[in-house]
């Protein structure tokens, strides 16, 4: 594999109205993804909690059950906040149909931050090709699923990739089947949560080697935000976080995701770290000159404070 050198890193994609890449400001996403639990109220809710906090868009998931869910499993009953239910039952509970997703479309559109989704079918690509969204995202679950993939690339949109529970072999696959010319690949680790120790965050480098003209972002599942700031310092240009009005909600997705206050402080802080990274170039800054006239006791080769002419490493 080259070094993560060998090439200049200078890919950029269309997000909408926005670019994600290098020289542009890391697109964050708040994911709700069903942690709405089948509420409109709560999805508003959520997607406020993210324009507050100054996320670039919210993303949701959209499957047809009948499709995503395997036949054998329909009929198994289980425990639910409306009460014991079919399985299947349940997937259409939590699932909008096309009258919540105009609702939310407007109230997005009202607060001013995109939204988008990960569909799980070709059903559901097609559900969202009635909406101007500004890209399309495949979950790592769905990375193998190449008549998905397929049915993607022909929308002409922005593909995200996961890259969760998947082998480097399947990756070049995936990438094979959609085009790297308008992809966007997000390091991941598929547990919920997951351990620090497992999200091995150097594979951001990894993955910028291994596609140069791709750009690379983190979709996080772990708890703490220390991490995805980490992800951000490593060059990630687009990040994604579960997100929930409460850890405590029921449902699958709730503990590995974080609360407005915590979201606020992530994307508050993400926009500290972009910021301090700088471009590489070191230079005597103007504020430095002060100190050094105060401190420093031998000059050196360059002995004019005027002499500050950019030196790159």
């Amino acid at each position: 594999m080259n070094s993560v050198h060998a090439a200049p890193y200078a890919p950029v994609r269309a997000l909408g109205r926005k670019l994600a890449g290098p020289g542009h400001p890391v697109y964050v996403t708040g994911e709700i993804g069903i942690n709405h639990n089948g509420d409109l109220a709560n999805a508003f809710a959520l997607i406020d909690a993210a324009a507050d906090a100054g996320c670039d868009a919210v993303k949701f998931q959209k499957r047809t059950p009948e499709i995503c869910t395997p036949r054998d499993q329909w009929d198994i009953e289980r425990d639910t906040p409306w009460g014991r239910m079919r399985y299947i039952d349940y997937r259409h509970r939590v699932e909008f149909g096309e009258d919540e997703y105009r609702a939310i479309d407007a109230h997005c559109r009202e607060r001013g931050i995109d939204w988008f989704a990960s569909p799980w079918d070709t059903e559901a690509v097609a559900f969202l090709e009635k909406f101007d969204v500004p890209a399309h995202k495949v979950a790592s679950a769905s990375l193998t699923d190449d008549e998905l993939l397929r049915a993607l690339r022909a929308t002409g949109r922005t593909v995200i990739l996961s890259t969760g529970m998947s082998t480097p072999k399947q990756i070049r696959h995936a990438v094979e089947v959609l085009g790297s010319e308008n992809i966007l690949l997000c390091h991941a680790t598929s547990t919920y949560p997951a351990k620090a120790a497992e999200l091995n965050l150097r594979v951001i480098h990894t993955l910028r080697a291994e596609y140069p003209n791709v750009p690379i972002g983190y979709s996080g599942h772990e708890t703490g935000l220390q991490t995805t700031l980490a992800a951000v310092a490593l060059g990630a240009a687009f990040v994604e976080r579960h997100i929930t009005l409460d850890r405590a909600m029921w449902g699958s997705d709730q503990a590995a995701s974080v609360e407005p206050g915590g979201l606020q402080r992530l994307v508050r802080d993400i926009r500290v770290v972009e910021e301090s990274l700088g471009d590489g170039v070191k230079r005597v800054y103007d504020s430095e000159l002060g100190p050094m006239r105060k401190l420093r006791r031998v000059a050196g080769v360059v002995a004019e404070a005027g002499d500050r002419e950019p030196v790159t490493a």
